[in-house]
């Protein structure tokens, strides 16, 4: 282990830790949104949206995110969409996270007890009102755990961006072990800055999940 050339080598993996934390928060921002839509959809049981959603979701996780990249990258410019690394590596994670972030959500909307919502509509409650005041919040509380492991899952599926020439964490490891064969080294550092990205973000998710149980929900 030569500790100077790990020295030489921190401003190159800390620039790639930047783009793949920059990069990694889009794509896991679009996954939320999209996951939160598709998950509403097939909770309120939209006529046509309920199916589009699901074949979504089964075509999404049944494929992989290096495959989804490439079809972005290289397939759609055959079609006259032109593609940039940057915005295909975040359309490729939303894309993927998306699906994945709407399970979540469904599982934690459908562990909600039919009765809660039919009490509260009972009671005079909306249906919006309801959703908003009751389903939501334990809702919330049962899909933190499968919502946090999510997002770790997505952070470390940056790791493929290499693949469309973005200088990534991966890509920089792969690129100084041609160049230099400094292999050990090369691996240290990109073991140790996954883990100063991902062990926070682990960290912070099981103090949520904690602050967010309710009523024995999410424990």
């Amino acid at each position: 282990m030569d500790w100077n050339t790990i020295i030489e080598y921190l401003p190159l993996y800390k620039e790639a830790a930047l783009l793949t934390v920059r990069l990694g928060v889009f794509g896991i921002l679009l996954a939320i949104l999209i996951g939160l839509v598709c998950a509403g959809v097939q909770y309120l049981k939209i006529p046509v949206l309920r199916r589009i959603a699901a074949v979504y979701i089964e075509i999404s996780r049944n494929t992989p995110l290096l495959v989804q990249l490439f079809f972005i990258y290289y397939g759609l410019p055959k079609i006259g969409i032109p593609t940039k690394p940057a915005a295909c590596g975040v359309a490729g994670l939303a894309f993927l996270g998306g699906s994945y972030m709407a399970e979540a959500f469904r599982s934690g909307l459908e562990a909600i007890p039919a009765i809660q919502e039919e009490s509260a509509l009972s009671l005079g409650m909306t249906r919006m009102q309801t959703i908003r005041y009751v389903i939501l919040p334990q809702a919330v509380s049962v899909s933190m755990p499968a919502f946090v492991a999510n997002i770790i899952f997505l952070l470390k599926e940056t790791s493929v961006f290499s693949a469309v020439s973005l200088m990534d964490l991966m890509f920089t490891a792969k690129d100084l072990i041609g160049l230099y064969y400094r292999t050990v080294e090369s691996l240290f550092l990109l073991v140790v800055f996954y883990l100063i990205i991902l062990l926070p973000v682990s960290i912070a998710g099981s103090i949520l999940e904690r602050r967010v149980r309710r009523a024995g929900f999410g424990s």
